[in-house]
């Protein structure tokens, strides 16, 4: 099969043949439609996250179709289309995963990372850990959900504006104004549930960059601006979903006294010492560490009550390469995604 292959950090992605997978004990084995590209491959391939192994194939937001299934693999039927995230498999045992904190577990396997990904024809998943997508669902559209949908809800989760109610909106105490740091897949996505959920988003975007302040302000933003300005009114929450440290007492500075800022990346630069008194005032400081399979099932039915839309840009498996560098560069508005096998 074609697949791209990282075969050591800090070099592109080579596109060539494999051997395809198979299988094992409760996986099943995919034909990948479409593939979201993430910054976290971004940080695999220069090597910020040292890959485990090598060469790897990257890519876990995958939309494909199960073309077989492995011995006591009975959860999906052949030809039904299924989504794969960046969890890709917990031990089931510990005490996280009993008790459904399985994203904390010490041997967590992610999917293009300890398991080949999606930048493939190819790849087999942990049907424990797949999700099961509608059938009509368009892949390029579907996969950002997979990661920059589900990590940003887990993050929003965490700003304490509440827990699910069962009908699409959220109870619990008030956030009415919530900072976005750095404008991209994730937040274009989270954006939508925000504004449904009658709250204000603040979005911040790099110094100077207009098309992503156009760009925030056209999905719904009541301010966009630079990441070195400050709206007048003091926000609720942040999340900080770029990868940059030096945002973290800046929007701690950002938020009011009782507020809570959340780090949404899995890599993010050293954060400066800053003083005490931006965190004092009972501010919340906090990371998210991938996502659970409760958090799949409730932001996917959420999406498809609210009709979450995504704006993506598509390349070829081929232009791969195109793909990570306009993501680096902060040319996409949106989520890149890979297509595959014609589709």
């Amino acid at each position: 099969m074609k697949a791209a292959v990282l075969e050591r950090p800090a070099t592109p992605l080579v596109v060539r043949e494999i051997s395809g997978p198979r299988p094992g004990h409760g996986e099943v084995l995919l034909k990948v439609d479409a593939c979201g590209v993430c910054r976290t491959d971004l940080h695999i391939i220069d090597g910020e996250l040292p890959p485990p192994k090598q060469p790897l194939v990257l890519g876990h937001q995958v939309v494909g179709r199960v073309v077989e299934s492995g011995a006591g693999a009975r959860g999906f039927r052949d030809g039904q289309r299924v989504g794969v995230p960046w969890l890709g498999g917990a031990c089931g045992e510990c005490r996280y995963c009993r008790g459904g904190y399985e994203n904390l577990c010490d041997q967590a396997r992610y999917t293009g990372f300890h398991i080949d990904g999606g930048f493939a024809e190819m790849c087999v998943a942990d049907e424990r850990f797949a999700v099961a997508l509608p059938q009509e669902c368009t892949p390029a559209k579907t996969a950002p959900l997979l990661c920059a949908g589900l990590i940003g809800y887990r993050a929003y989760k965490l700003t304490r504006c509440g827990e699910p109610d069962g009908s699409g909106g959220m109870t619990g105490p008030g956030t009415k104004r919530i900072g976005f740091y750095g404008f991209g897949s994730s937040a274009s996505i989270l954006i939508q549930v925000a504004l449904h959920n009658g709250q204000e988003v603040y979005a911040f975007v790099r110094p100077g960059d207009t098309q992503g302040r156009d760009f925030a302000l056209a999905m719904g933003a009541a301010w966009a601006g630079g990441s070195d300005e400050r709206p007048a009114r003091e926000l609720d929450a942040a999340i900080i979903f770029a990868p940059v440290g030096e945002l973290v007492p800046e929007a701690l500075t950002a938020v009011r006294r009782g507020g809570v800022v959340v780090c949404a990346g899995i890599h993010m630069s050293d954060i400066p010492a800053f003083p005490y008194e931006k965190l004092w005032g009972e501010r919340t400081l906090r990371s998210v560490s991938n996502l659970t399979r409760r958090d799949s099932q409730e932001f996917m039915n959420l999406a498809r009550e609210i009709s979450v839309k995504t704006e993506v840009t598509v390349y070829s498996l081929d232009e791969i390469n195109r793909a990570v560098e306009d993501l680096r560069k902060g040319h996409i508005a949106g989520s890149a995604v890979v297509t595959v096998n014609g589709s």
